[in-house]
């Protein structure tokens, strides 16, 4: 008799599982014409992405096997599911231009995924070089939500400059902070990030879905300006030694 080994990392890897299934229905409501539909597929996928790395903190059983497989369902439900829902949405009228712009967060994405990858050093990390790309993704699909039927005209501006912008974040050296983890040792070393926490949160309750994509440009805009200073300041002490 053939026993089945059930292990903990069955349980992220469910999730990652899960993950990897939104990103594959949003493509499929994409190509139907379903584009709210496709784009609350993302927002699902990006909380199942949430969970796998949190039941695997929980479980003890994070692995190479899991960031593997985490870094393959990102590329398919944040590289792949939303660049084909903006080509279907807006990049089809412009032909070839059109193709080469949608198919930059999955191109960059995947990249930067390769690159997290091979520069990973145990499980725990501090820091992501590069914007991450469901971060990357979402910005796209709440501002898809926010804009799209209320000021399309706003919307289809914004979108070419947004989609080169973001896509080439991600293959960048600017560097963004992870989630922090709620501890009171954390909160009484670092006070303000916390308070930022917050105001994000009470922003996204009192805007919605808008406050969201605020947020997301508002963490980008300060790992950009963040990035800008350091270098800034490194060339100042530099000069100065």
């Amino acid at each position: 008799m053939i026993r089945l080994r059930v292990t903990p990392s069955i349980i992220p890897n469910l999730f990652t599982s899960l993950n990897i299934f939104c990103g594959f229905l949003s493509v499929i409501q994409s190509s139907k014409g379903n584009f709210e539909n496709a784009a609350w597929l993302i927002v699902a996928a990006a909380i199942f992405d949430a969970l796998d790395g949190f039941m695997a903190r929980l479980t003890k059983s994070s692995s190479e096997l899991g960031v593997e497989l985490d870094s393959l369902s990102d590329v398919i439900s944040f590289g792949l599911a939303p660049s084909f829902l903006l080509y279907s949405i807006y990049f089809h009228q412009l032909n070839s231009i059109g193709i080469l712009i949608s198919a930059l967060p999955v191109i960059t994405g995947a990249f930067r995924l390769a690159r997290f990858n091979v520069q990973l050093v145990g499980f725990d990390k501090k820091f992501f070089t590069g914007l991450p790309i469901p971060m990357c993704a979402l910005t796209f699909i709440t501002f898809y939500l926010s804009f799209f039927e209320s000021d399309k005209e706003f919307f289809e501006k914004i979108l070419p400059g947004m989609v080169i912008i973001l896509s080439f974040l991600m293959i960048s050296k600017v560097k963004y902070d992870t989630l922090p983890k709620i501890k009171i040792s954390e909160i009484k070393s670092n006070p303000l990030k916390y308070v930022l926490i917050l105001f994000f949160i009470v922003m996204v309750i009192v805007l919605k879905i808008k406050g969201l994509f605020f947020a997301f440009v508002l963490v980008i805009l300060f790992g950009i300006f963040r990035h800008i200073f350091n270098k800034i300041q490194s060339k100042f002490l530099l000069k100065n030694v």
